[in-house]
């Protein structure tokens, strides 16, 4: 086999798409494989570049890759897209990625930790839950109302009236409403539950993380944002255009 020193790979769920080019850009393979043969492939293969873009499992594949001493490089979906030169399919993309990665004024993105990608999905479940939740107090009011019973909006609020006003509204309401009223405060409560328990993980990672704890020593950063940074930039250091600053003692670039 020739020798291959850039490597596109278009990742999928279980059949990938690589395009293998040598040191002058020339196409020395194409080929596809399959999932639980992929790290075989690259451990048997001489250190390259592998470009991957950036979507959903690239982090995971690129700390994988990466162990077996090959460098790989993440890019943004829309970064690659200029370099297709047909009708998408996955052996264009991969060709286009393995000449984007190329490119000396391309953009890549950090490939993330374990510990950074585990944090920014535990902040998607919480921002997908707290969706769930204010729609859920959006219908429970809507409900009340339809019977002439105002309930205030926000979870607070909504809490202070289940406790001091609810026994006095809901004789007012019919047997089979006032049953279901209560199965929505008791998805309510699990909702309320679920979200309590990701901000305690997040705040228990905050306070464990060096980098969090400087990031809360500037005003108006909490744990919650600390984490979010932290598990999104890193250190920073990715950024060609980013400002320095100082954190407690440390600068952070």
């Amino acid at each position: 086999m020739e020798h291959i020193t850039v490597i596109g790979l278009d990742l999928a769920k279980n059949i990938f798409q690589l395009h293998c080019a040598d040191d002058q850009g020339h196409c020395v393979q194409r080929k596809t494989i399959r999932r639980n043969k992929l790290l075989t492939f690259f451990s048997n293969l001489a250190p390259c570049i592998v470009g991957m873009e950036a979507c959903g499992s690239s982090h995971y594949w690129a700390r994988e890759i990466k162990k077996l001493g090959h460098d790989v490089k993440l890019m943004a979906p829309q970064y690659v897209k200029p370099y297709v030169k047909t009708n998408k399919n996955d052996a264009a993309d991969a060709e286009a990625i393995c000449e984007a990665v190329t490119r000396p004024g391309m953009r890549f993105v950090d490939i993330k930790s374990a510990d950074q990608q585990s944090i920014l999905l535990l902040h998607r479940d919480r921002e997908g839950l707290i969706k769930e939740r204010t729609a859920l107090i959006n219908r429970l009011r809507a409900t009340a109302a339809e019977f002439g019973v105002t309930i205030p909006s926000g979870p607070h609020r909504l809490k202070h009236w289940f406790m001091t006003q609810f026994s006095t509204e809901e004789k007012h309401l019919p047997e089979l409403m006032r049953r279901h009223i209560c199965r929505m405060k008791t998805r309510l409560n699990q909702l309320e539950s679920a979200i309590a328990q990701l901000d305690e993980e997040l705040n228990n990672y905050s306070r464990s993380n060096d980098d969090c704890r400087r990031l809360e020593d500037v005003p108006g950063i909490g744990r919650l944002t600390a984490s979010a940074l932290e598990a999104s930039i890193g250190r920073g250091q990715s950024f060609k255009n980013g400002c320095l600053v100082r954190v407690g003692a440390e600068t952070i670039q």
